[in-house]
């Protein structure tokens, strides 16, 4: 593996890092814009806020990790990427924002119009923000971003059936993950109709997901033939790992085996992203700019890993530390005034 992998290697770490938890945080939001009216959402909504209060924006630490790797160690790529893309990538910017901003000030203000105003915001911008983020992701993947700044379409790049494909996938994806997380922090602390309650949202986000991955195949055959070639080609074993790990994760929810399930679920995120990297290498952005190409020169990428070593040594610890330390909450820590961090 040359140094340019190695770091890039990193970026994706982090980027399947932000996948997982910055997903699962989204989907918290989407099941919250599905809960209900006030009254009968109330225990759903508070179940979500109590999960993802203490960890909220220390998600998003990862796609900061995933923008200034790119940016400082392979600029040609992110410039031309940016440049084509700003459109979704400042309403993903702004949705991030708006989302934050909601969470926040809903549980500080009392009139119920406003709370019901910040929830709302908060909320869509759940739904809004990975939907776009999906954009970008399809837009690099069917080779619709050229390898120079400016030079790519400003809307067909991002608005087109793959690029939509992964728009909706994601948004899917984020709902699935969250549903499955949400089970166990129910369970945990006792609430055992709620654990069930996502037990069945997390079933049926499954099932949706999957039916609408079987019709992307379509879709990536006819808009994007290299990116379905890769995958059914080379990437394919990795994208039956995923399969594998999402039937399996299907099974272990059934038999209401919470955590297991987490695991299960990851690991089919995990794949598929992976099957998206080996079907698209060596290329950074397809068709024409490698990862060779696109990268910084040596001495970056040498101080740039550097950098990324220590501060792993720094950060990893961190945020493991803050993941386990909320999940080991007892049940008795359940009422609505346990302690809530806001990062």
């Amino acid at each position: 593996m040359t140094l340019a992998e190695t770091v890039l290697g990193a970026a994706f770490a982090g980027l399947i890092a932000y996948a997982l938890f910055g997903g699962a945080d989204f989907g918290g939001g989407i099941w919250d814009l599905l809960a209900g009216g006030t009254e009968r959402g109330h225990a759903v909504r508070d179940r979500i806020e109590r999960s993802i209060g203490p960890v909220w924006e220390a998600n998003h630490v990862w796609l900061i990790f995933v923008l200034v790797v790119l940016w400082t160690g392979f600029s040609r790529g992110f410039a031309a990427a940016v440049t084509t893309l700003y459109i979704p990538l400042t309403l993903a910017a702004f949705g991030i924002i708006a989302r934050g901003a909601a969470f926040a000030y809903r549980k500080s203000v009392g009139a119920l119009g406003m709370r019901r105003f910040f929830g709302a915001a908060f909320a869509l911008s759940s739904l809004l923000t990975p939907f776009f983020l999906g954009t970008v992701v399809g837009a690099v993947a069917s080779g619709r971003v050229p390898p120079a700044i400016g030079a790519g379409d400003v809307v067909s790049s991002w608005v087109n059936p793959t690029s939509l494909l992964g728009g909706a996938l994601a948004v899917l994806v984020c709902a699935y993950l969250a549903a499955v997380f949400l089970c166990e922090d129910a369970r945990r602390d006792g609430e055992h109709a709620l654990a069930g309650a996502f037990r069945r949202r997390a079933l049926v986000a499954a099932v949706v997901t999957g039916a609408a991955g079987l019709a992307g195949i379509a879709v990536l055959r006819a808009d994007a033939p290299r990116l379905f070639e890769g995958l059914t080609g080379r990437g394919l074993p990795v994208v039956l790992v995923s399969v594998v790990a999402g039937l399996a994760a299907l099974g272990l929810l059934l038999s209401r085996r919470y955590v297991a399930a987490r695991i299960a679920s990851a690991l089919a995120v995990i794949a598929i992203l992976v099957g998206w990297a080996v079907a698209q290498y060596p290329y950074l952005l397809l068709p024409a700019l490698t990862v060779e190409q696109a990268a910084s020169g040596r001495a970056t990428l040498l101080a740039l890993l550097i950098a990324l070593s220590v501060g792993a040594v720094i950060l990893i610890p961190a945020l493991l530390y803050l993941y386990t330390l909320f999940q080991k909450a007892s049940a008795d820590q359940k009422s609505p005034n346990r302690v809530r961090g806001h990062g």
